[in-house]
């Protein structure tokens, strides 16, 4: 992937259209930002090999599968070192109650994003999955009560100076 893409402002509004509506037909998309169908293929084709767009999925309710429970996993690992932090996030990547698993700073080492079917698997998940394991020195549960999505990423342009620049 390239880093910082050179995006227009034809580019960022496909982005931004993508990621409110990944299943936008082509047609509908060009439509949209003002451009011919050909152009805007050839445009999100370009925006893919660059790895702007990285992929595309759908969005599932986690209550509407059975998983109402949903935590952040704020975890601890001793020593924080290679050898036992590639087996740790593969181990929280296979389990199926994992949504996302970050690598972050401060006193934890992983934020892991979870979503269960009751209180019940999160107990069990949390000691039988985490705490159990020997790399694991501490684990606090943070239980998310509501989440607002932000809005579509769009390209950063960086702060500009008093004179535009």
């Amino acid at each position: 992937m390239e880093q910082n893409v050179r995006l227009d402002s034809v580019d960022a509004e496909i982005l931004r259209r993508l990621q409110n509506d990944g299943r936008m037909a082509n047609k509908e998309l060009a439509a949209a930002v003002g451009i011919a169908p050909s152009t805007c293929l050839d445009r999100v084709a370009r925006l893919r090999r660059a790895g702007a767009i990285t992929g595309y999925t759908a969005q599932v309710d986690p209550a509407a599968i059975g998983r109402p429970i949903e935590a952040l996993l704020a975890v601890q690992v001793q020593p924080h070192a290679r050898p036992l932090v590639d087996p740790f996030v593969t181990h929280v990547l296979g389990l199926p109650e994992t949504r996302a698993v970050h690598h972050v700073t401060g006193p934890d080492d992983f934020i892991v994003h979870v979503a269960c079917g009751s209180s019940q698997d999160l107990q069990r998940l949390v000691l039988d999955e985490f705490t159990a394991r020997p790399e694991v020195a501490r684990l606090q549960t943070h239980l998310i009560f509501s989440t607002w999505p932000g809005g579509p990423l769009t390209p950063y342009r960086g702060a500009s100076t008093k004179d535009g620049h």
